[in-house]
């Protein structure tokens, strides 16, 4: 193995670059890939508390308490109390879920067009390898 190579500089590089593709593709929208697969995740578990949210995601409560109190700025996200009042509750509002319906075509047209550079084995042994992280 060549120690000139740091795998990690590598990934963070690739991850940025990937990211980025993303970002494109949902800028017309507002958000970014983070805030997009955050909320795609709320809507999926919702209601869902910060710490389920968080466990989730593999996120500290506190990361995602901050991000998720980004969405609810911009009004696509609710946080209300829940049953015992130290836990706050995540909901879609009705402008996250026009967020998620127009965004996920853009979504599906990004993987489409790494799946297509990569090839449909390049794309399953990618998803392997990083797996195996």
């Amino acid at each position: 193995m060549s120690r000139d190579i740091c795998h990690c500089i590598v990934l963070r590089k690739a991850s940025r670059k990937v990211s980025s593709y993303y970002d494109e593709a949902l800028a017309p929208l507002g958000v970014n890939i983070a805030q997009f697969s955050l909320l795609r995740t709320i809507d999926r578990m919702a209601p869902v508390s910060l710490t389920d949210l968080g466990a989730r995601v593999e996120l500290d409560r506190s990361t995602v308490g901050r991000n998720a109190r980004v969405l609810e700025r911009m009004g696509l996200v609710a946080i209300k109390p829940g049953k015992d009042q130290r836990e706050a509750m995540l909901t879609i509002a009705e402008p996250g879920r026009a967020v998620l319906r127009e965004g996920a075509p853009l979504w599906d047209g990004v993987q489409d067009a790494i799946e297509a550079r990569l090839g449909p084995d390049g794309a399953r042994q990618l998803r392997d390898l990083l797996a195996a992280l």
